[in-house]
C-alpha cells in the first residue's frame, strides 16, 4: 500500500491488491491505449485526464469504466483490467476509486463527449505531468506514477508499442 498527498494535499491511500477498501466503489478511473497510444479526454474545466467517473446505479465499477471511456472518448473497450484502489480521504468525504487499464479497438466520433471535448491522443505522457497546466488534477500525484508503472510492468511484454 502507498500513502501519500493528492495534488489538493488530501490524504491518499494506494493499492494494487483485490478491492481493498470497497468491494463496490463509486467511482472508476481509466488508463486507457488506442493503438499504441494512450488516449486520454479533455475535462471542459480540469483539462486532460484520462476518463473516469461516477459508477451509477444499475452498474457495476467495470460496467461503468467502460461506460466512462464510451462517453468521455467515443472510445469502444476491447479488453479492461483491475489495476487497483485508491481511497481519497477528502475534507468534506472519502471518495474509492478503482483503477483499470483499457485497450480500445475503435474511436466513434459522437455529438456529445458529456463534460469532456473529447479523446485526446497522446505517442507519451510528459516526463514530469505535475508541472504542465494543461493537465487535471487528477493526473498529478502518485496514483498515475505508481499505475503506469504497473501498466508497463504487467503489459509492456504482451505489447511491444508501449512506451
Amino acid at each position: 500500500m502507498y500513502r501519500f498527498k493528492d495534488y489538493y494535499h488530501n490524504e491518499v491511500q494506494l493499492s494494487f491488491e483485490d478491492h481493498p477498501y470497497s468491494q463496490n466503489p463509486r467511482h472508476v478511473w481509466v488508463i486507457c491505449r488506442y493503438g499504441n497510444k494512450w488516449l486520454l479526454t479533455e475535462h471542459e474545466d480540469r483539462g486532460l485526464e484520462f476518463p473516469g467517473g461516477k459508477v451509477e446505479n444499475e452498474e457495476n465499477a467495470q460496467e461503468a469504466a467502460v461506460r466512462e471511456v464510451k462517453e468521455e472518448t467515443g472510445g469502444t473497450v476491447e479488453k479492461i483490467d483491475y489495476l487497483g484502489q485508491y481511497k481519497v480521504f477528502g475534507k468534506e468525504k472519502t471518495i474509492i476509486k478503482n483503477i483499470y487499464f483499457a485497450t480500445v479497438s475503435t474511436l466513434t466520433v459522437q455529438e456529445t463527449y458529456f463534460e469532456t471535448k473529447g479523446p485526446v491522443l497522446l505517442q507519451e505522457l510528459p516526463k514530469n505531468i505535475r508541472i504542465h497546466k494543461d493537465y487535471s488534477f487528477i493526473m498529478k500525484d502518485d496514483v498515475l506514477e505508481k499505475a503506469l508503472e504497473k501498466v508497463l510492468n504487467q503489459y509492456i511484454k504482451q505489447n511491444s508499442g508501449l512506451s
